[in-house]
C-alpha cells in the first residue's frame, strides 16, 4: 500500500512537472515574432521604413509560433496536449489574420503621414500654396464645425426618438419609426449628400455649398446611429427602477428625466460618441455638400467650407507636376483623422466609466 502511494506521489509529480507554465505560449508567440521582425529588418537593410513589410512579419512569426508551440508541447505535455495546444494557435492564428489588416493601415498611414506632422501643418491653410509647405487648419476647423453642429442637430432628434420608442411607441407608429430607422441606418453615404443638397437647392438654389448642408448630410447618417445604440441602452434600464418612481407617484416624463436618463448617461454618451466617430471620416457626402476650398472659412452658413476627408482627397487626386507634397498631405490629413476617431473612442470609454451606475454600497 505504502509503494502505491509513493508510485501514485511520482505519477503526480510527473504530471505537475509535465506541463508548460501558462507564460510559455505567449513567451514564444512574441520571440517569433521579434525573430521574423528581425529577419525582415535584415532583408530590408539599406532600405526605406515604408519598405519594410510588418504584416508578412508578423504573420509569418504567427505560423512559426503555431509549429513551435506544438513541438515544444509535444516534447513536454504529449501527444494529446499538443493537439490542445494547436487547436489554440490556431484560434490565435485566426484572430491574427483578422488583426493585420488594421496593423497594416496603421503602419502605412502612419509611416507616410509623419512626413508633415509638423507646426506648419497645424497652423496654415493652403491658401496661395502651389507646392511646397501649406498645412490643413481650415480643413480641421471645418471638420470639427461641421461634426459638432451635426452632432447639435442628431443627439436631440435621435435621443427623443429611441424614448418614444422605449417608453411610449406602441402599435403601427413605433413598428413604422422602427423600420424607417433600419432603412436609414444602411443609406450609402453619398444618397445622404444628395439628400441634403436637393434640398437646399429647392429654396437656394443650384450650387448651395456651405458648411450647414453638410452637417444636416452627415446628421441623416448620425440619427439612425443615436437612435438605435440609444435605444438598447434605455431598454436595459432595469423596470425596477421605474416602477419604484411610478410607487412614490413620480409621473411618468419626471421619471423619464430624472431615473432613466441618468441611469444610462454613460451608455447614450458612448452612443453618440461612436456616432460622432462613424460620420466624421465621410468624403462623398462632404464633397458634394460643403465643397472644397483652400482658405479659412469660420460661417457655417456661407461660402464652401474644407473638411479633413475632402482635403485628403483633393491632395491626392490633384497633384501637381512635383507629387510628392500632396500625397504627404494627404496622408498626413488621413493620419490626423485616425487620431481624432481614436481620441473619440477614448473619451466614449471615459465617460462610460465616470457615469456608470456604482452598484457597490
Amino acid at each position: 500500500m505504502s509503494l502505491a502511494i509513493r508510485q501514485s506521489g511520482v505519477a503526480g509529480n510527473v504530471y505537475a512537472n509535465g506541463k508548460l507554465h501558462k507564460s510559455v505560449p505567449w513567451l514564444l508567440l512574441v520571440g517569433s515574432w521579434v525573430a521574423l521582425i528581425l529577419v525582415f529588418a535584415l532583408l530590408n537593410a539599406g532600405g526605406s521604413v515604408k519598405d519594410f513589410n510588418v504584416v508578412a512579419a508578423l504573420f509569418l512569426g504567427t505560423v512559426l509560433f503555431d509549429v513551435l508551440i506544438v513541438v515544444v508541447s509535444r516534447i513536454v505535455e504529449g501527444g494529446r496536449k499538443a493537439v490542445d495546444r494547436l487547436v489554440t494557435s490556431l484560434v490565435v492564428t485566426a484572430f491574427v489574420i483578422a488583426v493585420l489588416p488594421l496593423v497594416s493601415l496603421l503602419y502605412t498611414v502612419l509611416a507616410d503621414g509623419l512626413a508633415r506632422f509638423d507646426v506648419e501643418f497645424f497652423s496654415y491653410s493652403m491658401r496661395g500654396v502651389i507646392s511646397e509647405g501649406g498645412g490643413a487648419l481650415h480643413a480641421l476647423i471645418g471638420t470639427l464645425e461641421i461634426t459638432l453642429f451635426a452632432a447639435l442637430i442628431s443627439v436631440p432628434i435621435g435621443l427623443l426618438t429611441s424614448i418614444y420608442l422605449v417608453e411610449y411607441g406602441t402599435g403601427a407608429l413605433a413598428k413604422g419609426i422602427t423600420f424607417f430607422v433600419d432603412v436609414m441606418t444602411g443609406i450609402p453615404s453619398i444618397v445622404a449628400g444628395l439628400f441634403a443638397y436637393s434640398l437646399f437647392a429647392l429654396f437656394l438654389g443650384p450650387g448651395a455649398r456651405f458648411g450647414l448642408v453638410g452637417s444636416v448630410a452627415l446628421s441623416v447618417l448620425m440619427i439612425p446611429i443615436v437612435v438605435r445604440s440609444t435605444e438598447e441602452v434605455l431598454k436595459i434600464v432595469p423596470m425596477e427602477l421605474r416602477e419604484a418612481s411610478y410607487a412614490l407617484g413620480v409621473p411618468k416624463y419626471l421619471t423619464i428625466l430624472k431615473v432613466v436618463l441618468p441611469t444610462s448617461l454613460a451608455g447614450i454618451t458612448t452612443g453618440v460618441m461612436l456616432s460622432i466617430a462613424r460620420v466624421i471620416g465621410e468624403t462623398a457626402p462632404l464633397l458634394v455638400t460643403a465643397g472644397f476650398t483652400a482658405s479659412m472659412n469660420y460661417d457655417l452658413f456661407k461660402n464652401p467650407m474644407m473638411t479633413l476627408p475632402v482635403f485628403a482627397y483633393t491632395q491626392y487626386s490633384q497633384q501637381g507636376a512635383n507629387p510628392v507634397p500632396f500625397v504627404d498631405r494627404a496622408w498626413t490629413a488621413a493620419l490626423l483623422l485616425i487620431l481624432i476617431v481614436m481620441l473619440l473612442n477614448l473619451l466614449a470609454r471615459f465617460i462610460t466609466r465616470l457615469f456608470a451606475p456604482k452598484l457597490s454600497r
